[in-house]
């Protein structure tokens, strides 16, 4: 594929794009790394990783995910990019656990791998691992996978070079993710590529490591269903924003009875679910410490308290008076019976 240009709309500026570099990027089904790439092309890879966030309105723990993929996929070089733009922010640590770098577990990222169809058929001929895994692959998604399908599953044992067992396991994820939020038909095998460059990224190469992660996701599943309940949204799932919104509030710690309040309030303000407002109410009650029902309820009740006139005492001072009243009673009842 020859050299390829592009220029912003009415900017009279060109950038290059060589056809390696985008056929890396189909390659790797990463939409989120191929925004983040266009973004570092376009400020010359300058700015931080706060700015990027604000720019493309998504979390730095976002823009770490999509640079750990752009150095997997060899288009940046990831210790630079990180002094660039995760120093400045002091959060080098939390990007390079976001990268799977700080996990025990984790390998070294490597460039995606292109492979022939004669390279693949004789691994399955060889008798390896992978050929029991393209067997069990294709029993449990129910047909014969296509030569385009065993290259990518090939990628995923051999490249991402996660275990056959972890590959299973996976597949088994994605079949029952699919019956769930699909039609009910088997997922693709570019689908479970897309997994499993996230599995890799969050350096799942164990059992007990993906065991771990599924309980995760299955924990935060429950928790957005309870949320879902109380913001009675019913026989529809969250949408892309909506969420993103339900899954920051659960990172914060609230509990579902906090984001009731909240959502009570909201439709009183704007009689109707307004996810900005919300999450406005929501990033306040953050701010000040206070993420459960009780601690909310608490300090409004603090809130309306009648405000203390000038010269009158608090409560605090009659309770200080009552004491100094009682120890008076009882010295007078002791002077009393000595006497």
């Amino acid at each position: 594929m020859s050299d390829v240009k592009f220029s912003l709309p009415g900017s009279g500026e060109t950038y290059m794009l060589t056809g390696q570099i985008i056929d890396k990027l189909i390659r790797a089904g990463d939409g989120d790394a191929a925004l983040l790439y266009l973004y570092i092309l376009r400020t010359n890879g300058q700015k931080t990783a706060s700015e990027a966030a604000v720019a493309l309105d998504k979390s730095k723990g976002w823009v770490a995910s999509a640079m750990a993929m752009l150095s997997r996929l060899g288009l940046v070089q990831l210790d630079e990019h990180q002094d660039a733009m995760h120093a400045a922010d002091g959060d080098a640590a939390g990007a390079a656990r976001a990268a799977g770098a700080a996990s025990p577990d984790s390998r070294p990222p490597s460039e995606p791998k292109q492979y022939t169809e004669h390279e693949v058929k004789n691994e399955i001929l060889s008798g390896s691992d992978f050929s029991i895994v393209v067997d069990e692959t294709q029993r449990r998604l129910g047909k014969i996978l296509s030569p385009d399908d065993l290259m990518r599953l090939y990628g995923i044992y051999d490249n991402l070079r996660l275990p056959p067992e972890v590959i299973l396991l996976l597949i088994t994820h994605c079949i029952k993710e699919s019956s769930i939020t699909g039609d009910g038909r088997a997922p693709s095998i570019r689908y479970i590529e897309k997994a499993a460059y996230t599995w890799e990224r969050e350096g799942i190469f164990s059992l007990e490591r993906a065991e771990e992660y599924l309980k995760g996701v299955e924990a935060r599943k429950s928790a957005r269903g309870e949320v879902k309940s109380v913001l009675h949204i019913k026989d529809r799932e969250f949408s892309a924003t909506e969420k993103r919104y339900v899954e920051s509030w659960i990172e914060m710690g609230f509990e579902p009875g906090a984001i009731a309040i909240a959502y009570d309030k909201t439709i009183v303000k704007t009689g109707g679910l307004t996810w900005p407002y919300i999450d406005k109410i929501m990033s306040s009650w953050h701010n000040k410490g206070i993420h459960t029902a009780d601690e909310i309820w608490n300090q409004e009740k603090g809130q309306k308290k009648k405000p203390q006139k000038h010269g009158e005492p608090n409560r605090e001072d009659i309770e200080r008076m009552q004491r100094l009243l009682d120890k008076t009673k009882e010295e007078n009842e002791d002077n009393h019976r000595w006497h």
